[in-house]
């Protein structure tokens, strides 16, 4: 986690230098000093971060580590400072004569003073970062040997116990254990891997024991070995081990010079002695994704049938092994809740006489299994510690109200966080700060990867790479989150693109605990007024109406607020004058109804969110914001109004939305033309005569990827076809309005992914030009058709999904052709109260899983039932059919499924 703090503050260090810090004079080489220093010093944390996380490392060299954070965070706060009162000269730009003369002289007086203040604390850092240096070498912090602490004793691996489970205890893993039996057993003679992947404590490692002495027992291989491999292994070790048990499974000696051998020899004993035979070995806890790469070799793929288990917290370590083998991963997943309950009571109550759980207490096993989200480890840790307490309500009750403080200090429950934190400890240094921002974000809440990916760009944790956006690779980041088992994915859209994610509970505690311990998240704003040491970044959830007046400090970088019930004006005032370094301020779902001006002091500030909130427009001062790297991000889903002179936020990405019934006139379109470097613009209430004038603005936007153009009323008439150089690289399109024929520049956008057309009433073929787009996925019709037949041609749409064709009030025949919408997963039709039928040719997407039909007639749903229906055999490979009715337009009432007796007594 230092060596985060330090990366980032070199990167700035490198552009303050660059531009920023020419009128420091000759503070220039003291600030040059060290960056250099922090260059070496960032050079060993990368590697020694690891060695501080281990419960186990000296107290000293955490102590040193803490230092070298803080001091990070120090030059960080120094430059944000410089910047601060580094004021753009447009804010006194506005007055005129003397006043004018007079604040100009005011503020080059300030500035001076400033700048003297931070020559002095440059010099003070300069000197804590040689204090730094000169501890580390005398108490020898500067070498990655291990520092001995005051517990010299190897770590005990928490993880032992579970090769030794009995199989009494174990519960809900029955499918799985057959599905390895299945695996291990079939025809297929080649060597096939067989990675079991899972997050830490969801039971890989028994599961993966008992389908090995299943196999043992039943004598189907010549020979085996299991190895536990963990996250630091030497090869030769490995071999070593594993030949000795391959030869000992056989009852034979190993070979005399086995202890001797290096790899090439081991490897090529290894294969001499498979050659002849079928063999399982199980590699278990494996973490480094090129593992299989040293290992391959030595198990040689004789078509004997070998079968090889792995065990995985990592998706791309169980894929990487595609390249020279056959692979079937098996996700294992935590336990249903029922099951979990089942699995805590019978191991509470396992040397009880009666073996039986009480009545009385079974609400609450309920409720500490859904705190363990189904996590087999955590439940058997907890119903360990229950057995001690006896069926005493009370104490039970009193565990469940302080199970997070009981993971930390009970010594039945401690090695669960040790066990999950392993995931946290093999993170690479610049996914660490990544993961413990999202603790950020409450328990249990559904966290949208745009929102959590733009925070992290805001802060600074995601550096850029040749030929990406910041959007991609941070995108990459959560993507390596979650293939590695730390970040559960929970909405997943029609086209495949991850939404949502959250962090399993327990997952959750690890990175609270761990963010408390580094100074990194504060929460508990009860706590926020008097907390002498504020966090850099707050989360403040607080449903009372008691809200703490002073919240965060000088140096806070970030805040979010969740499930406040009432936000104060004078709070607001507060937050924007006192916490002046904010670079992220994020009010979604927030009672806001207004931003001050005071907005405009927070010349660091990067994302704004003003999400569902009752903001309705930005301050003025909003156009102070003349520093290229300043906001980037302003998030709303109601129109909102700007200021004049917005343009000036050059460094802005993502608008969204802005509300045009309030502007006249073309100077709103001047500013937006300035907006060079936007990826995402929604424009709302959009009137005829301003269309060619947004058109030439968005000419302008080159690195445009998402638009949205809506109009101020279903009538309105929307020529779009004036632009003549659309955004290359748009991928997300909605038309919300009339536009009787579709653009011919559409034609042109061939990354476009998802395309929305909403009361467009397109009346000829325009439509078809869609159909050789290389890339698109969704395609969305919502009043957009109004022709009596809508033809989709062979060979179109290759790669579309998602196809919804919704209110074609005018639509009489549908065609589909054969081989047309090949991979469509996803269709929608209706309401078409004039659509005659469902074309035969249905019958040939045989990718589709499901089908909905909207308001369709009772008639035309008879057909498709599975007993007699005339039509069924048209829809009889969809595994999912669905009819739903509204009460009004777009306005859901009931849906129903093929198959359920609901549907038929609707019918009957």
């Amino acid at each position: 986690m230092a060596e985060i703090a330090v990366g980032i503050v070199i990167d700035r260090l490198i552009s303050f230098l660059g531009a920023e810090v020419k009128l420091f004079g000759r503070l220039k080489k003291e600030v040059e000093d060290i960056r250099i220093e922090l260059d070496y010093i960032a050079c060993f944390l990368r590697q020694a971060d690891p060695m501080v996380d281990k419960e186990d490392s000296n107290g000293g060299f955490k102590l040193w580590v803490q230092h070298v954070r803080e001091v990070a965070f120090q030059i960080e706060d120094v430059m944000d400072e410089y910047k601060l009162y580094h004021v753009p000269v447009a804010q006194h730009q506005q007055q005129q004569g003397l006043m004018a003369s007079l604040s100009r002289i005011a503020h080059m007086v300030q500035t001076v003073k400033r700048h003297l203040q931070a020559a002095s604390k440059i010099r003070d850092i300069k000197t804590s970062v040689n204090e730094i240096k000169e501890r580390s070498e005398r108490y020898r912090f500067n070498t990655l040997q291990h520092v001995p602490g005051e517990n010299c004793n190897e770590p005990i691996d928490p993880r032992m116990g579970l090769h030794f489970v009995n199989s009494e205890a174990l519960v809900g893993i029955d499918s799985s254990r057959q599905e390895l039996a299945r695996r291990l057993a079939d025809a297929e003679l080649k060597r096939t891997i067989v990675s079991v992947v899972g997050m830490g404590g969801v039971g890989k490692t028994t599961l993966v024991k008992k389908a090995f002495d299943d196999e043992i027992m039943a004598g189907h291989f010549d020979c085996h070995a299991w190895i536990t491999v963990s996250q630091s292994y030497r090869v030769e070790v490995l071999l070593r081990t594993m030949m000795k048990q391959m030869y000992e499974s056989r009852k034979q000696s190993p070979p005399v010079r086995v202890d001797a051998m290096d790899g090439v020899e081991l490897i090529s004993i290894c294969r001499d002695y498979l050659y002849d035979k079928s063999y399982i070995v199980v590699f278990d806890d494996v973490w480094k994704e090129d593992f299989w790469r040293h290992i391959e070799h030595a198990l040689l793929d004789n078509n004997k049938g070998s079968r090889i288990l792995m065990t995985t917290r990592s998706m791309n370590t169980a894929e990487f092994c595609k390249k020279s083998s056959l692979v079937h991963v098996h996700n294992l997943e935590p336990l249903p809740l029922e099951q979990a309950q089942e699995l805590l009571r019978r191991t509470a109550f396992q040397y009880d006489e009666d073996k039986q759980c009480p009545e009385e207490l079974n609400g609450l096993t309920f409720e500490l299994v859904k705190r363990c989200e189904g996590l087999p480890l955590a439940v058997v840790a907890i119903a360990g510690l229950l057995a001690t307490k006896g069926k005493d309500v009370g104490q039970w009750k009193r565990l469940l109200d302080s199970l997070s403080a009981e993971l930390d200090s009970s010594p039945h429950l401690s090695y669960v966080k040790q066990i999950l934190s392993f995931s946290y400890y093999d993170l690479p240094y610049h996914l660490k700060g990544c993961f413990l921002f999202m603790g950020m974000f409450p328990e249990d809440y559904p966290i949208s990867c745009k929102r959590l990916i733009r925070l992290w760009i805001a802060e600074g944790f995601v550096k850029g790479k040749h030929n990406m956006t910041l959007e991609e690779v941070a995108m990459t980041y959560l993507s390596e989150l979650i293939n590695r088992s730390l970040v559960q994915v929970s909405v997943i859209d029609s086209i495949g693109n991850v939404r949502n994610c959250q962090l399993h509970d327990l997952m959750r505690e690890v990175v609270v605990s761990k963010s408390k311990e580094l100074s990194f998240i504060q929460t508990c704003p009860e706590n926020l007024s008097n907390h002498y040491r504020v966090a850099r970044h707050l989360s403040i959830c607080n449903k009372s109406n008691n809200f703490p007046m002073v919240v965060g400090n000088y140096q806070t970088h970030s805040a979010i607020f969740f499930d406040i019930e009432e936000l104060p004006k004078s709070f607001c005032f507060l937050q924007f004058t006192k916490s002046k370094l904010l670079k992220e301020l994020d009010f979604e779902g927030a009672p806001l109804t207004y931003i001050p001006e005071e907005l405009g002091n927070l010349f660091n500030l990067k994302y704004l969110s003003i999400r569902d909130t009752k903001v309705k427009k930005l301050p003025r001062s909003i156009a102070y914001y003349k520093d290229k790297q300043s906001i980037y991000s302003i998030n709303t889903r109601r129109g909102m109004k700007l200021y004049s002179n917005f343009g000036s936020l050059e460094s802005l990405e993502k608008l969204y939305e802005v509300d045009l019934e309030a502007y006249s006139g073309g100077n709103f379109f001047r500013e937006l033309a300035r907006l060079k470097r936007l990826r995402k613009l929604c424009i709302t209430k959009l009137k005829s005569e301003s269309v060619n004038a947004l058109c030439d603005a968005i000419q302008q936007m080159i690195h445009l990827q998402s638009l949205r153009i809506s109009s101020i009323k279903e009538e309105e008439l929307l020529h779009l076809h004036k632009m003549s150089s659309p955004p290359v690289f748009l991928r997300c399109l909605r038309l919300r309005g009339r536009l009787m024929k579709l653009p011919g520049w559409i034609y042109e956008l061939r990354n476009l992914t998802k395309l929305t057309l909403e009361w467009s009433r397109i009346s000829d073929d325009s439509l078809q030009i869609l159909g050789v787009l290389p890339n698109l996925l969704f395609f969305w019709i919502f009043e957009g058709y109004s022709g009596a037949q809508l033809h989709f041609h062979k060979n179109h749409f290759k790669k579309l999904k998602d196809l919804r064709l919704c209110w074609l009030n005018d639509l009489k025949r549908l065609i589909i052709d054969e081989g047309s919408l090949t991979l469509v997963e996803h269709l929608e039709l209706g309401p078409s109260p004039q659509l005659e039928e469902l074309p035969a040719t249905i019958s040939h997407l045989k990718c589709l899983k499901t089908l909905s039909f909207n308001n369709m007639p009772m008639e035309s749903v008879r057909k498709l039932l599975p007993d007699g229906g005339s039509d069924h055999w048209k829809v009889r490979h969809i595994p999912n059919i669905y009819f739903l009715y509204f009460t009004v337009k777009g306005t859901q009432h009931e849906t129903y499924k093929l198959g359920d007796s609901r549907l038929l007594e609707l019918l009957s």
